[in-house]
C-alpha cells in the first residue's frame, strides 16, 4: 500500500490545484472552453455543495456517462475528492446495459450526455435521486422532495466563499489509499461486464509511475482521445496529467485518424497514448503506399541507401504526431507485428505496455529510451507490480498472473467472479497467455479463452494468424473461428474502399482471398492452416478500446 503523504491520491490533487492555480488544465478540443486549475477547483467545490444538498455520504456511488469533456473530468474529480465513489460508464454501452450498471452500482446521482439520457427511463433507475446534464450541469430529471438546480448551487457557493475562492479554499479531507475510488465496469471481449472495485491506491500507483518516468510534468500536453471512462486513458491522459500540472485537450468526437492528426498538429503533445488500431490505420494509409512503390522497394534492399529513405519516413511520421512527443505508448490490445517491426526498424519512438482494467490499468511497461525488446510489452512496473507465468507448457507459455499496488479489490457484488480471478496465494489471473524471458520481458501470446487446440492438441493462437491476414491487400480486419471438426476458418471484412478503387467484382475479390489464404498458409505450421476464408459484410463489433467482441461471433455458421 502506498502510504506516504506524497502518494495519497486525494492530496495529490489538492497540491496540484494549489500549485498550478493559474495554469491551463483542461480544454474541450475544438472549442474555446478551457479551465485553469483554479477554475476547475472552483467547479469541483460547486459539485461538493450539490452533493451535500442531496445528502451524499462517503462511499455513495455517483455515475458519469458521456464523451470526454470538461464537465466529465470535473464530475470525476469532485466525486473522489468528496469521498464518494465514481462509476464511469462507457458512452458506447447500450441503454439497457447502462441502466443495469447504474442499478447494480446503486448510484445516487447520474451525470450524463443529454442524447444518451433520451433513451433511458428514470422509473427503471431505482436508486437515483437526480440526473444532471454533462453539457451544462442542468437538472434534467429528479425524484427528490425538492428540485436542486445549478442556481441553488451557485447561491450556496456565494454564501460559503464570501471572500472569493482562492488556493487556500482547496482543502480536501484526506482519504486513505485503501478507500474505494472507482467501480469500472469492464467492456471485455469475452462476455458480460463486471464492476471492478479499484481502491485509490491503484489510481495513485499509476500516477506515481508516470511521475517517476517523467511521462507527465508541469506544462506537459496530452490529447485525450481514448474514452476517459476506460482505465487506460483515464490513468494517464487525465489523472496523471492533472496531478502533475499538465494540460489535457479532451476530444469528444469519434477519434478518426484525420481528427487526431489535426489535433496532434495543433497541440503538439509531449506524450501520446494510443490503441494499436489508430497507429495501424495511419501506417496503412500513410506509410504502406510509399514503401510499396517499386523504386522505394528497391532502395530499401540497398544498404545505406535504405537508411536515407527510412529516416525521411520516420521524420514524416514524427511530424504527423506533432513533432514534440517523447514517445507513443501503445496499449489496450496487441499491436500488429508487421507494423511494430517496421516502426522498430525506423527507430520510431514507440513502446508497448500491458495492462487491464483490474490493474487501473498498467502491469508492465518499458520506456522507449531504455530500449525494450521487439514484440514484448516490457517488464513488470519496478517497485509496483510483479508478474509470473503459471502452468507453462513445454515452450514456457502459460497464464500471466500479477500482484502489486495497482490490483483491484475484487468485483462489486460478485464474490464468485472475485474468487475465480485470484489464485489461492493471491495472484490476479489476467486470462492472458504469455512467456517471460530471462531478462524479465513479457511476451503476450493470446487469451486463455481464445486459444484453440490443433488436431493433435497443439496450441493455436488466433490473434497471430489474424495479424498476418490483416496485413494483406483488401483485408480490413479478420477473425479466426474453429469448426466442430477442428478446421480453421477466417471471417474477413474486406476493405471496401480498396476494393472499389481496384474495381474488383465479388468473384474477383473471392479469387484474391483464395490467393491470400495460400500466402498466409505458407507462413503457418501444418496444424494452423486455414481451410477457407469467408467474406463478412461489415466490421466486427468492438469494445471502446477497439478489440473485437469475439463472444458475439462464436455461433456464426462457418
Amino acid at each position: 500500500m502506498l502510504t506516504s503523504e506524497q502518494d495519497n491520491f486525494v492530496k495529490m490533487f489538492e497540491r496540484s490545484f494549489r500549485d498550478n492555480w493559474d495554469l491551463e488544465a483542461i480544454t474541450d478540443y475544438g472549442t474555446a472552453n478551457t479551465l485553469t486549475y483554479g477554475r476547475l477547483a472552483a467547479q469541483i467545490a460547486r459539485l461538493h455543495l450539490l452533493f451535500k444538498l442531496f445528502g451524499i455520504k462517503k462511499d455513495d456511488k455517483i455515475a458519469v456517462m458521456g464523451r470526454n469533456n470538461c464537465n466529465w473530468v470535473t464530475t470525476y474529480l469532485a466525486t473522489v475528492t468528496y469521498g464518494a465513489v465514481i462509476v464511469p460508464i462507457l458512452q458506447d454501452f447500450k441503454a439497457n446495459d447502462a441502466q443495469h450498471i447504474i442499478n447494480h452500482s446503486e448510484s445516487k446521482l447520474l451525470f450524463i450526455t443529454d442524447l444518451i439520457w433520451e433513451n433511458m427511463d428514470l422509473e427503471q433507475l431505482e436508486t437515483l435521486k437526480a440526473v444532471y446534464s454533462l453539457a451544462n450541469f442542468k437538472l434534467i430529471a429528479h425524484r427528490h422532495h425538492k428540485e436542486i438546480t445549478w442556481g441553488d448551487v451557485e447561491e450556496a457557493f456565494s454564501k460559503k466563499y464570501t471572500k472569493g475562492f482562492t488556493p487556500e479554499s482547496v482543502e480536501y479531507e484526506k482519504r486513505p489509499n485503501s478507500a474505494i475510488g472507482s467501480i469500472n465496469y469492464t467492456s471485455g471481449t469475452t462476455g458480460f461486464s463486471k464492476g471492478v472495485i479499484m481502491p485509490l491506491n491503484g489510481l495513485a500507483g499509476n500516477i506515481r509511475l508516470a511521475f517517476n518516468l517523467k511521462l507527465v510534468y508541469p506544462g506537459c500536453r496530452h490529447v485525450a482521445f481514448l474514452p476517459l471512462a476506460h482505465a487506460y486513458g483515464c490513468a494517464f491522459d487525465f489523472l496523471a496529467c492533472l496531478a502533475s500540472g499538465g494540460h489535457s485537450w479532451l476530444i469528444g468526437r469519434t477519434p478518426s485518424p484525420k481528427i487526431l492528426l489535426q489535433a496532434f498538429a495543433e497541440v503538439k503533445p509531449t506524450t501520446i497514448l494510443s490503441v494499436p488500431l489508430i497507429l495501424e490505420k495511419i501506417y496503412k494509409k500513410m506509410i504502406v503506399p510509399q514503401i510499396q512503390k517499386p523504386p522505394i522497394r528497391w532502395v530499401l534492399k540497398v544498404p545505406y541507401l535504405d537508411e536515407v529513405v527510412l529516416s525521411k519516413i520516420r521524420q514524416q511520421l514524427v511530424e504527423a504526431f506533432g513533432g514534440e512527443f517523447k514517445q507513443i505508448i501503445i496499449g489496450g490490445a496487441p499491436l500488429n507485428p508487421e507494423v511494430e517491426s517496421f516502426l522498430h526498424r525506423i527507430k520510431f519512438p514507440m513502446t508497448v505496455g500491458y495492462g487491464m482494467t483490474e490493474c487501473a490499468p498498467l502491469i508492465s511497461f518499458t520506456p522507449y529510451e531504455e530500449g525494450g525488446k521487439l514484440y514484448s510489452c516490457g517488464r513488470a512496473l519496478d517497485g509496483l507490480m510483479e508478474i509470473k507465468i503459471i502452468h507453462p507448457n513445454e515452450e514456457g507459455i502459460g497464464e500471466v498472473v500479477t500482484r502489486g499496488e495497482n490490483v483491484m479489490t475484487g468485483y462489486f457484488k460478485n464474490e464468485q467472479a472475485t474468487k475465480d480471478s485470484f489464485t489461492k496465494d493471491g495472484w490476479l489471473r489476467t486470462g492472458d497467455l504469455g512467456i517471460i524471458d530471462k531478462d524479465g520481458y513479457l511476451f503476450i501470446k493470446g487469451r486463455c479463452k481464445t486459444m484453440l487446440l490443433g488436431p493433435s492438441g497443439q496450441n493455436i493462437y488466433p490473434e497471430e494468424i489474424e495479424a498476418k491476414l490483416n496485413n494483406m491487400p483488401y483485408v480490413l480486419e479478420s477473425l479466426i473461428l474453429q469448426t466442430e471438426d477442428a478446421r480453421l476458418v477466417a471471417l474477413v471484412c474486406p476493405d471496401y474502399n480498396e476494393v472499389d478503387a481496384s474495381g474488383l467484382t465479388k468473384e474477383q475479390l473471392e479469387e484474391h482471398m483464395e490467393e491470400i489464404r495460400k500466402q498466409v498458409n505458407a507462413e503457418l505450421a501444418a496444424y494452423e492452416q486455414l481451410n477457407c476464408i469467408k467474406l463478412f459484410p461489415h466490421e466486427f463489433e468492438k469494445t471502446p478500446k477497439k478489440s473485437i467482441k469475439r463472444f458475439l461471433y462464436t455461433n456464426v455458421e462457418v
